[in-house]
């Protein structure tokens, strides 16, 4: 986390994000109290007080948000004392990332759902909450700055209801975020461990036996039998379907090739030597991922409501 000297995030941005958290159903502060959050943040006994009884932030915060409960739950976000819509990018993206601290909310799951929303406005202007560190099981989040040119791709895998173990689909993802500038051979592994989870669900589902030894480019030749990804599955009477054929065909030549890159330059089979990968080698990986989880999830998706369409009109 390094601090910026000219705000990239605009007020937009940051009203966007407050307007979320009033409308949701989380407290800023989770299960602190206002001024035991903030403390953790800024130091309260420095700051002035708003109400003339007490000479610091700490009185009038507690007296307000403990006592009585008299001002508004989201006052924070209007105080210029804390400079959340007006200070620096690093103030705003610490507030932030404490809200979703494991000391501040305890359950990960929400956490989750925070840090998700909030990098859906915050990617559009450069910066992304990621995990840091660990406190026991549960995640710590920082935050980093996203060059111009890398703008994560949304995967709905985690959201596609056929896949009913998204769980570990969207932790794969969730590596792979973190890891793409950071770590390039990490993420790459994790590219291909997502398409072998993925494949592995799919064939689960569809009762198709499969062994745990098997490697990435059999996995997805059992799915694409499976589910007929092939050039043979297109019509040949329609318009493009040579082109077609062709794309078909490259995405075997592209799991191939995510799985000799995790292989030649990942941080897999305990390699004694440094990886030469860098971030642009991970995102051209990451790339070619997304073109056969997505395929393969959108197929399935169809798949199934044929499937359930079929069985429906049988009865």
């Amino acid at each position: 986390m390094t601090p910026t000297n000219r705000a990239r995030i605009s007020r937009q941005t940051r009203s966007n994000v407050f307007d979320w958290l009033s409308l949701s159903e989380y407290d800023w502060s989770g299960r602190l109290q206002h001024p035991q959050f903030l403390a953790r943040l800024y130091d309260l006994e420095e700051l002035p007080s708003r109400d003339h009884r007490y000479r610091t932030a700490s009185g009038d915060i507690y007296q307000h948000m403990v006592n009585n409960w008299d001002w508004e739950d989201d006052w924070v976000f209007n105080d210029d004392r804390f400079q959340l819509r007006n200070g620096s990018d690093e103030t705003f993206l610490n507030f932030l990332a404490e809200t979703v601290h494991p000391i501040v909310r305890d359950d990960p799951d929400a956490a989750a759902a925070m840090v998700a929303a909030y990098n859906d406005t915050l990617r559009r202007d450069g910066y992304e909450l990621i995990e840091t560190d660990r406190f026991g099981d549960r995640i710590i989040y920082g935050w980093r700055q996203i060059s111009a040119y890398y703008a994560p791709t949304e995967l709905t895998l985690a959201k596609t209801p056929d896949l009913t173990e998204n769980s570990v689909l969207r932790r794969h993802l969730d590596l792979i975020n973190r890891d793409l500038s950071s770590d390039p051979a990490a993420a790459i592994s994790s590219c291909k461990n997502l398409l072998e989870s993925q494949c592995k669900i799919v064939l689960t589902d569809l009762d198709i036996e499969f062994s745990e030894r098997d490697e990435l480019p059999a996995l997805f030749a059992s799915t694409a039998s499976a589910l007929a990804i092939n050039a043979d599955a297109v019509d040949g009477s329609k318009r493009g379907s040579d082109a077609l054929r062709k794309a078909m065909r490259a995405l075997s030549t592209l799991v191939q090739s995510v799985a000799e890159a995790r292989n030649s330059i990942g941080d897999g089979h305990g390699s004694v030597n440094e990886s030469p990968a860098t971030p642009r080698h991970a995102r051209l990986v990451f790339n070619s991922t997304v073109a056969v989880a997505q395929f393969i999830a959108d197929t399935w998706h169809e798949t199934s409501h044929e499937q359930k369409a079929a069985l429906g009109s049988s009865f």
